[in-house]
């Protein structure tokens, strides 16, 4: 009740927004709508427009130069041994700035008991974000070689401070800052999308930030592939390169496999195959991702 509870009021006070937009004086009027379908991209899962695990230079929402959009969404990974699921909102200001908000939650369910934490022991954060789009266009500039190039920072704070201390994590709370390029040629129906990503966060900062083999931030790379089957159909690959910061416990690097389908312009549904790696020592944590984001 409390997640749809809080979608509820983020979805209500993005669209409050459009709708005061709209109906404000003529030099204030806001259009909605007007991307390509699946060019708003889905949602990460740190609340930014993207990919399924890595941001891309694209802004969230529907809108062009000339309006505003936002975005929802809710997302769920089932692992082997954890459960991870995330929801949360977005805003798009005149297709150039980005703000968003995550809410993750990683449910260790028997996991927990054998790391001595108890059974169905959750870690969750906070991740609050911003994007700004500084040059190019990923979809009109198919003339030009340039791609559409956005910087963004994340900011994270996760609740299980004292279990991150123990487990050799340096703090409960981090920022990401990252670089992403994005192009889409429409003539080959190709995406690609390559960011870097400065970070110290362990599991996306799930278990914390920083650790015992290293406290400071190093520059990782994430790779996204897309190939448009038909205009509401996508499919490709991710690939996301990870920091290992932990004795206790190794980090693995991430992709998955996926498939965005847009149901209409306001609507699109996401399912991956993912594999994670070990995570907290446990290994080949691989499984089914599912999202839904509904958007104007």
């Amino acid at each position: 009740m409390r997640k749809i509870v809080i979608l509820a009021t983020l979805a209500g006070a993005i669209l409050s927004a459009a709708a005061s937009a709209q109906g404000a004086p003529s030099r204030f009027d806001f259009e909605t709508g007007g991307k390509l379908l699946l060019t708003r991209g889905i949602t990460e899962v740190g609340g930014a427009g993207g990919g399924g695990i890595t941001p891309w230079a694209v802004i969230t929402g529907n809108e062009t130069d000339r309006g505003i959009g936002g975005t929802v969404h809710y997302t769920r990974l089932d692992l082997p041994d954890f459960t991870f699921q995330s929801y949360g909102a977005a805003i798009g200001l005149f297709d150039r700035v980005e703000f968003s908000y995550a809410r993750q939650e990683f449910d260790t369910g028997a996991t927990g008991g054998a790391l001595g934490l108890g059974n169905g022991f959750t870690f969750a954060q906070d991740i609050w974000g911003a994007k700004l789009r500084v040059a190019g266009d990923a979809v009109y500039g198919q003339d030009r070689w340039m791609p559409q190039i956005a910087v963004g920072v994340q900011y994270k704070q996760n609740d299980q401070g004292a279990v991150i201390g123990a487990v050799g994590g340096d703090s409960a709370s981090g920022y990401d800052l990252y670089a992403s390029a994005t192009k889409l040629y429409l003539s080959q129906s190709l995406l690609v999308n390559v960011t870097a990503r400065l970070t110290n966060a362990n599991q996306n900062g799930l278990l914390g930030f920083g650790g015992d083999l290293g406290t400071d931030h190093t520059l990782q790379g994430e790779v996204s592939v897309g190939y448009m089957i038909s205009r509401r159909l996508v499919v490709g690959a991710e690939y996301r390169f990870m920091p290992d910061n932990l004795g206790f416990a190794r980090q693995d690097d991430w992709y998955d496999l996926f498939a965005a389908y847009a149901v209409n312009e306001h609507l699109t549904l996401t399912a991956a195959w993912a594999d994670l790696g070990s995570i907290a020592t446990f290994g080949e944590q691989r499984g089914l991702f599912l999202s839904i984001q509904a958007g104007f």
